[in-house]
């Protein structure tokens, strides 16, 4: 059974998903994950959510205030074991759900050129290409996608 639950950045829960995140996104990145860690402190997030897959907590996401319409998604991962099972689409979802119950119009999101699972997600997910935004200007592995919110 899947369930999805709203918390914050001080869940244990997303602490530890977010570890694997990591050690996942330091071999993906590369000689650019120091770089790219150092924008992706939790303590900022204040809207996170979590799937559990029988009681057990294998993906997650968040997201945070990019200014006063839009919100930028972070810190989305589901564990290898858990993939191919629809949790990153209900999390994402949920999260555009909760932004747009805030009274946000639009998500943004970075992701890497080398992880290319997440690059068609997105795209399927309804997200558009954008040009490289804030900090990610100038990155060469970044791609930039934005969805306006019904």
């Amino acid at each position: 059974m899947i369930k999805i639950v709203r918390t914050d950045s001080k869940d244990f829960d997303f602490i530890n998903l977010v570890k694997h995140l990591d050690a996942y996104l330091k071999v993906k990145d590369g000689d650019d994950h120091a770089f790219y860690n150092q924008y992706n402190n939790i303590d900022v997030l204040k809207h996170v959510v979590i799937a559990y897959l029988n009681e057990a907590p294998v993906a997650c996401g968040a997201f945070k205030e990019f200014d006063n319409n839009t919100v930028e998604i972070k810190r989305m991962f589901t564990l290898p074991e858990s993939r191919g099972k629809g949790l990153a689409s209900k999390i994402l979802l949920e999260l555009e759900k909760w932004s747009n119950e805030l009274s946000y119009n639009a998500c943004i999101l970075e992701t890497g050129k080398r992880q290319t699972e997440a690059v068609a997600f997105y795209k399927k997910m309804s997200y558009t290409a954008i040009p490289n935004y804030g900090q990610y200007k100038n990155m060469t592995n970044s791609l930039c996608f934005k969805k306006i919110l019904s």
